[in-house]
């Protein structure tokens, strides 16, 4: 990967080098675009250098790649760049091995085109990040929601100990060189989230206060389809890297916590208890889904 290495062996121009690379796969995201590089280019930014925001078009059969570059002025007015890569494959793997490839900064980060960042998170993230040792940093996310059922839900999901008290990482993660170095192009899995995670240690990664909008499946089959997904990536990922798993700092959720929760609010732990059980009565089908 030829970015990573002039970052890696330090064979490049610093004058030219952003501070920052935001790595955006987006697939047919033209409804949501435009709101998430509006929230990145309205960052917050201690001017610790010019941030640079590569948007990679993949398979759309949408104009995302035409409102995406709408949106290059707002970036431009604050010496930022954004840059549009379309490409005919889909796939989000792909995207993410080509926005690698096209990044310049130390600092990466990777950001899923339906998150809506807040104006602190970037400037935490980076802070964060600027060290030599190896780091992953990700903000405190707010789980947002439509429809009754996946409100329910959420109010459940937040307040699982892993969600609540790690740093999940869920639609945005960033890491810095060193730690960008743990792994070569990103491997053809379902999770790239939870295997990025994985590369590193408990103490190796940082939450940073800052928040995020991350929006989750909308409606009860919906949940069941994505979640189901979810728990195959975690199992692809033990199988195939079983030595990520000592980096797995899952929280114990007894059942005594469980109890209150369903005390508290019984229709949110009706519906999870719900999503959990369908999951558990069909195995996962191929294919992915968003839920939208």
């Amino acid at each position: 990967m030829a970015g990573l290495v002039r970052i890696m062996t330090g064979k490049r121009n610093f004058a030219n080098v952003p501070a920052m690379s935001v790595i955006l796969p987006a697939s047919n995201e033209a409804a949501l675009i435009g709101g998430c590089l509006r929230a990145l280019s309205a960052s917050h930014w201690s001017d610790a250098g010019p941030i640079e925001v590569i948007v990679i078009a993949n398979g759309c059969r949408d104009d995302t790649a035409e409102r995406a570059r709408a949106e290059a002025p707002g970036f431009a007015a604050r010496g930022w760049e954004l840059r549009v890569i379309e490409r005919a494959e889909g796939g989000k793997l792909g995207a993410l091995n080509a926005g690698d490839e096209a990044a310049r900064a130390c600092v990466r980060v990777y950001l899923d085109a339906d998150v809506t960042v807040s104006p602190e998170l970037m400037d935490q993230i980076h802070a964060a990040l600027s060290k030599e040792t190896p780091g992953y940093a990700s903000g405190r996310v707010r789980i947002t929601a439509k429809s009754w059922v996946s409100r329910a839900y959420a109010r459940i999901w937040r307040r699982v100990p892993f969600m609540a008290r790690g740093v999940p990482g869920c639609g945005v993660f960033a890491v810095n060189a060193a730690g960008r170095a743990r792994w070569g192009a990103f491997p053809d899995i379902i999770s790239d989230d939870t295997f990025v995670r994985l590369s590193f240690a408990p103490e190796e990664r940082a939450g940073v206060p800052a928040p995020y909008d991350w929006p989750i499946a909308e409606g009860f089959g919906n949940l069941v389809r994505v979640r189901r997904r979810q728990d195959a990536g975690v199992a692809e990922i033990a199988a195939r890297y079983p030595d990520l798993l000592a980096n797995d700092d899952k929280m114990p959720f007894p059942a005594s916590r469980k109890l209150v929760m369903a005390l508290r609010d019984p229709l949110g732990f009706a519906v999870y208890s719900g999503v959990a059980l369908a999951v558990r009565l069909r195995p996962a089908a191929e294919g992915w889904s968003r839920g939208r």
